[in-house]
C-alpha cells in the first residue's frame, strides 16, 4: 500500500522520497476502513465476525459442529471451535507456523487452493490478519497432533505476555509454544482478542441483540451446527447465554421469517450446476498462471407465500449474508417472474391482453431464502454484499424455475389447491397495482387541472435547495402554530398531520393512498412511493418527525417511520430521515449562575427526560442555585411559546436532532406487526411476558 507522506505543492520537488510503503500489517492500522467499513460499534463486530466465520467455514466442511462465543467483561471477545485446528507445522517458503502465518500475513489462508474448502465465507485471507492487526491482544490456542499450541499476538507482532489483560508486560517472540498435552483425537481453535482501543472508537461495542440475531441466523444456515453465545458483560453478575441449533435448515428459517398465515407451505428447491471460469493458480514454480477450471453450485432455496403485502427476501452465498443481492438474487426473480406468468397465461388466470405481472406482483407476501454454495466466488469488496459470479443467475434461475414449475403444475389435490392461492394472490397483486397506478395517474391529471400539485396545509419554505430545506411532520394544529412562528421560512417546511395516521403495516397499497394523511406526506415529498420512489426527487434534503415527547407522540412517529420504511426506504438508507427531540421539562432559574450582560435565555435550562431532570436538580443544589417551582412539564408541543419551541427544537444552532436509521425504522416495523398486525397469539404472548415488568404507579388512570 503506497501513500503520500506530506502535501507537495512544487512539482519540481515532488520526488520518490515523498513515497511510503506499508509493510504487512501496517496499512490495516493506517486504514481500517478499507477492511472493517468504520471503527465504531459496526466495524468491531465485523472483526469478531471475521474469526467466527473461519469457524464456520470448517463447520461447512463437515469439520466443526460447535462454536462457542463468549463476550467477557474486560471488553474482550473469545470464539472456539472443535474443528480440524489452524495449521501448526511450519510453511516451507515463510518459515513460519501456520497460525503465525495466517495471523500476520495479509491475503495467507487454506482458501486460496482446491483442497482445503470447496465453500468459504472467507476468500480473500486477510479476515485473521486484520483482526490481529487492530487488537492490543491476541491470545490463540489450537488442540492438534496431540498437543495444545500456543501464541500471542501485541498489535501484529507475535510474542509472550507475562500477564492477563492487553497492559501486561510483552515479549516479542516467534513461534508457538505446546502448554499442555490432550488426546490425540482432540482437535479445536480458540481466539480471544481485545480490541485496540487507540484504533476503534471510545464508546464502540458489539451488540449482544446482534450477534444472536447473526448467530441464529448461521445456525439456520448448517443444519447441525450449534452456536452458543454468552454474554458476561451484565451487571446482575448472571451472565446471559443461548444457544442455537436448527436441523431443519433454511425451510424452519423461512418458518421463522415469515410474519404472516401460510398461502403456500413452504417449498424447498434443491439442484445444482456446472459452469468453467479462468481463474489464476499457483504453479509448481510459485509463478500465477491462468487456468480454466470447472466449479460446481450448489442451490437451495426456501419459499411461502403469506396473506400479507411485505416481502423478505433473505440471500447468502457460503453462509455470507448478501444483504444488497446480486447474480444469484437476478436469477431467483427472473424464474418467478417468468414461470408464474407461463402458468398464469396457461390457467387462463391472466388473459392474452392483460400486462404481464411483475417482479413486485410475484413477490407481494413472499418470504424467501436463497442459499447458494460454490467454491471462490466473485464478490464486490471484502464486506461481500454483492455476488457477481455471472453463472450463479442461470444456475439459480434453472433450479427455481423447475421447481416452481413442479409444484405449480402439480395434479395433487392440496399442492393443487395452495398453487391457485398462490397464483390467484399474485393476479390480485398485478390487479391492486393497476388499479393504485390508476388512481395515481387521475390524481395527476386532477392536480393539472386545478393547479395545484400540493395540499393546502402545506406550510412551504422558500428555499429549493436539497442541502439546506428541511419537511417537518408536525402533530397536530396547535404545535403547527406555534412551530409557524418558530421556523425558519428560508428553509422549514411544516405539514401538520391530524393524530394518527393509518397503520400501513397490515394495509395495501390502495388502501395507503385513498388515507388522506399518508397521501398528502407521500405527494409532498414528491418523489413517488414504494419500488418506484426516486430520492433523486425528493423535494427535501430531510425529513424531520416533530412529535410530543409522550406516549402517544412516539405512537405517531412509528407510525410514521412504518410508512416510511414501507413506502420511501431510499430516504432512510440516505440517513435523511430524524426525529426532533422537544424537552420533557424547564427549570426557571431564580438565582443567576453568570456575570452580569448574560442573555435572559441562561435563565432556563431544558431536561428530556426523568433521570436528566434529577441529575440536573442535584447538580444545581450542589452548586448552591435556586429554581421556581413548580418546574414546568411540557406534555405537548402546543404548550411552548415559538421561541422556546426554536430554541430548543427547531433552530439548527441549538437544537438535537436523532437520525432514524434503517434498522431502528426496521425494528419499529416489526413492533407494529407485532402489536397492531392481523396476528392475535404474538401479542398475547408479549402481553402475558411483559406485565410483571409493567410499574403500576406509571399507567394514567
Amino acid at each position: 500500500m503506497t501513500a503520500l507522506t506530506a502535501a507537495v505543492h512544487d512539482p519540481e520537488d515532488y520526488s520518490a522520497r515523498h513515497l511510503s510503503v506499508l509493510e504487512g500489517l501496517e496499512a490495516v492500522r493506517k486504514r481500517p476502513g478499507m477492511y472493517i467499513g468504520s471503527t465504531d460499534s459496526r466495524g468491531l463486530t465485523h472483526c469478531m465476525w471475521e474469526i467466527i466465520d473461519n469457524s464456520v467455514d470448517e463447520a461447512l466442511g463437515g469439520y466443526c459442529d460447535r462454536i462457542d462465543v463468549i463476550l467477557h467483561t474486560d471488553g474482550s471477545v473469545s470464539v472456539a471451535d472443535d474443528g480440524r485446528g489452524i495449521p501448526v507445522d511450519v510453511e516451507p517458503k515463510s518459515g513460519l507456523s501456520g497460525v503465525e502465518l495466517v495471523m500476520t500475513k495479509l491475503h495467507a489462508g487454506g482458501k486460496f487452493g482446491s483442497g482445503s474448502y470447496t465453500a468459504s465465507g472467507g476468500l480473500h485471507g486477510v479476515g485473521a490478519s486484520v483482526v490481529n492487526a487492530l487488537s492490543a491482544r491476541v491470545d490463540v490456542e489450537i488442540d492438534r497432533q496431540g498437543s495444545t499450541h500456543a501464541i500471542s499476538f501485541r498489535r501484529g507482532i507475535p510474542g509472550r505476555f507475562a500477564g492477563a489483560g492487553p497492559d501486561a508486560e510483552f515479549t516479542p517472540a516467534s513461534g508457538l509454544e505446546q502448554i499442555r498435552k490432550v488426546a490425540k483425537k482432540v482437535t479445536g481453535t480458540r481466539i480471544r482478542f481485545w480490541p485496540d482501543m487507540q484504533i476503534f472508537l471510545k464508546d464502540a461495542e458489539i451488540a449482544r441483540e446482534s450477534l444472536l440475531d447473526r448467530a441464529r441466523q448461521t445456525a439456520f444456515l448448517v443444519p447441525g451446527l450449534t452456536i452458543s453465545v454468552r454474554d458476561e458483560r451484565v451487571e446482575d453478575g448472571e451472565a446471559y447465554e443461548e444457544e442455537f441449533r436448527f436441523d431443519g435448515g433454511i425451510g424452519e428459517f423461512c418458518t421463522f421469517l415469515a410474519p404472516d398465515e401460510p398461502v403456500s407451505d413452504v417449498l424447498r428447491f434443491q439442484g445444482s450446476g456446472t459452469f468453467r471460469e479462468t481463474v489464476p493458480v499457483l504453479d509448481d514454480a510459485g509463478h500465477m498462471v491462468p487456468a480454466e477450471v470447472e466449479r460446481r453450485l450448489d442451490v437451495d432455496v426456501a419459499l411461502r407465500w403469506g396473506t400479507g403485502y411485505d416481502t423478505t427476501v433473505r440471500s447468502f452465498v457460503n453462509v455470507i449474508a448478501t444483504p444488497k443481492g446480486g447474480t444469484h438474487i437476478n436469477g431467483f426473480e427472473r424464474a418467478l417472474v417468468r414461470v408464474l406468468n407461463d402458468q398464469l397465461r396457461a390457467t387462463k388466470l391472466l388473459r392474452n391482453s392483460d400486462d404481464p405481472v411483475t417482479k413486485d406482483d410475484t413477490q407481494e407476501g413472499l418470504t424467501a431464502v436463497v442459499t447458494v454454495r460454490l467454491p471462490e466466488p466473485q464478490f464486490e469488496g471484502q464486506t461481500k454484499e454483492i455476488l457477481g459470479t455471472s453463472a450463479a443467475a442461470r444456475i439459480v434461475s434453472q433450479v427455481v424455475g423447475s421447481g416452481l414449475r413442479e409444484f405449480l403444475t402439480s395434479t395433487k389435490k392440496l399442492e393443487k389447491a395452495r398453487a391457485r392461492s398462490v397464483m390467484e394472490k399474485v393476479v390480485g397483486a398485478a390487479k391492486a397495482r393497476l388499479a393504485a397506478r390508476q388512481q395515481r395517474e387521475t390524481q395527476r391529471r386532477k392536480n393539472a387541472l386545478e393547479n395545484s400539485a400540493l395540499p393546502a396545509k402545506l406550510v412551504d419554505c422558500r428555499s429549493e435547495g436539497l442541502d439546506r430545506s428541511e419537511l417537518f411532520i408536525v402533530e397536530g394544529d396547535s404545535a403547527l402554530g406555534t412551530a409557524k412562528l418558530a421556523r425558519d421560512s428560508e428553509f422549514q417546511a411544516l405539514l401538520p398531520i391530524r393524530g394518527k395516521i393509518l397503520n400501513v403495516q397490515k394495509s395495501s397499497v390502495a388502501d395507503m393512498l385513498k388515507n388522506a394523511e399518508c397521501a398528502a406526506i407521500i405527494q409532498v415529498v414528491g418523489a413517488g412511493s414504494g419500488r418506484t420512489f426516486d430520492i433523486e426527487a425528493a423535494r427535501y434534503g430531510r425529513i424531520i418527525l416533530m412529535a410530543d415527547a409522550d406516549v402517544d407522540g412516539a405512537h405517531i412517529r412509528c407510525l410514521l417511520l412504518t410508512l416510511i420504511y414501507r413506502y420511501m426506504r431510499p430516504m432512510l438508507e440516505a440517513g435523511r430521515v430524524f426525529a426532533a427531540v422537544p424537552p420533557l421539562h424547564r427549570i426557571e432559574l431564580t438565582t443567576t449562575r453568570r456575570k452580569r450582560g448574560a442573555k435572559a435565555e441562561d435563565r432556563y435550562i431544558y431536561t428530556y427526560s426523568d433521570a436528566e431532570l434529577q441529575r440536573t436538580l442535584l447538580d444545581l443544589e450542589k452548586r448552591g442555585i435556586s429554581w421556581k417551582e413548580p418546574i414546568q412539564r411540557y406534555k405537548g408541543l402546543g404548550e411552548m411559546d415559538a421561541d422556546q419551541l426554536a430554541e430548543t427544537t427547531m433552530d439548527p444552532r441549538h437544537r438535537t436532532l436523532r437520525r432514524i436509521r434503517v434498522e431502528q425504522a426496521e425494528e419499529a416495523a416489526a413492533v407494529f406487526n407485532l402489536l397492531m398486525g392481523n396476528e392475535v397469539a404474538p401479542r398475547r404472548r408479549f402481553i402475558q411476558q411483559g406485565a410483571q415488568e409493567l410499574d403500576a404507579a406509571r399507567i394514567d388512570a
